[in-house]
């Protein structure tokens, strides 16, 4: 059975994490090493203690953002979801220094009784299980993508770039906010949020924000343009909403549409902010796509696409276009030429 695209980002996650961790911890191994000591199996050890510290970690860590049980941990006190974690990691800390301790017993000489490797083995183990957790959290608040960025400065200074832009909106939120209550509605939109964020992980976006309930993709340069991702997306995003649609009537009583608009074109991308800082797309692509995403609810599309971006990306072989009279953009001399995608045998 194939990987959906989470899981492999995902497991790229894991392997680069772990193959850090297992390189440092390898390095960290042969420095505390007694004088004594075989020098590869001090290396050895450290690999060692890497694997089976960081493994379990990772997982704990990845899985707890999947629905089921883990994910459940989340929703409990901060203080109870914090003890809970740090006794995790205590036992899967200590567990695996004392097993792999054992494992080296007969490969390396006696210690003497006052040896400090093995508490500074556990110094080590558990900063660099907070490094980890730290970086993951992060990761998954900012998006690793953004966190790349800002880790290595790319946008420190402000830089011209070619971006595709996927605005994706919940119909009716209003609504739907007033009949689920504000706690009700919030865990729909998480529901939803998912099932957009599964959707750009299969089309390789990148999800930029959410504000409010709206979602903004984005592709860099013409990525997303030569295949048709950018185009196909929206209904990705469609398909995996449809596919939960009995969770969602089981939960919320309804199961959430939504409107999207699609436009590429040149952005400055760079930091901004000075207490939160965060990286911010400036110009007149994205305020295009806002608009587009304003007329879909006047001229009755879900999908809009402009003709901009239309003609430098591939139709994928399901969807067709359909021309529409011409957009007036506020602040924009032309006219914008619209199209409404559907999928082919779809009724308007």
């Amino acid at each position: 059975m194939s990987l959906s695209r989470r899981d492999r980002r995902d497991w790229r996650i894991f392997l680069w994490i772990s193959l850090s961790a297992a390189v440092i911890s390898a390095y960290f191994g042969y420095a505390i090493a007694p004088p004594a000591s075989i020098p590869w199996i001090s290396v050895l050890s450290g690999i060692a203690n890497s694997v089976l510290i960081a493994t379990p970690i990772i997982w704990f860590e990845l899985r707890s953002e999947r629905p089921g049980a883990l994910r459940q941990l989340r929703r409990l006190p901060l203080a109870a979801y914090f003890s809970i974690k740090v006794v995790f990691y205590l036992v899967v800390i200590m567990g695996s220094l004392l097993l792999v301790r054992l494992l080296v017993a007969p490969f390396q000489p006696r210690l003497a009784p006052d040896d400090t490797t093995l508490r500074n083995s556990i110094i080590f183990a558990v900063a660099m299980s907070l490094f980890g957790n730290v970086t993951i959290e992060m990761g998954l608040l900012l998006g690793f993508g953004t966190l790349k960025n800002l880790i290595t400065g790319r946008y420190v200074q402000p830089k011209k770039e070619q971006m595709t832009f996927l605005l994706i909106d919940m119909k009716d939120s209003t609504g739907l906010a007033e009949r689920l209550g504000p706690t009700r509605f919030h865990e729909l939109l998480n529901d939803f949020f998912r099932d957009v964020a599964d959707a750009a992980l299969e089309c390789n976006a990148a999800i930029h924000k959410y504000v409010g309930d709206e979602a903004i993709l984005t592709w860099p340069a013409d990525r997303g343009l030569a295949d048709g991702d950018c185009l196909a997306c929206p209904f990705v995003a469609r398909d995996l909403i449809a596919a939960h649609g009995e969770e969602y009537r089981k939960r919320f009583g309804a199961v959430p549409g939504f409107r999207a608009a699609l436009h590429c074109g040149e952005i400055v991308a760079g930091e901004i902010g000075d207490l939160r800082r965060e990286i911010a797309y400036v110009g007149d692509t994205l305020n295009v796509a806002a608009r587009l995403l304003e007329a879909a609810k006047t001229v009755r599309r879900d999908v809009l696409v402009s003709t901009e971006l239309l003609e430098r990306a591939t139709l994928p072989a399901d969807l067709r276009a359909e021309s529409l009279p011409t957009l007036t953009v506020r602040g924009r001399a032309a006219p914008l030429g619209i199209a409404a995608l559907q999928r082919v045998g779809a009724s308007s």
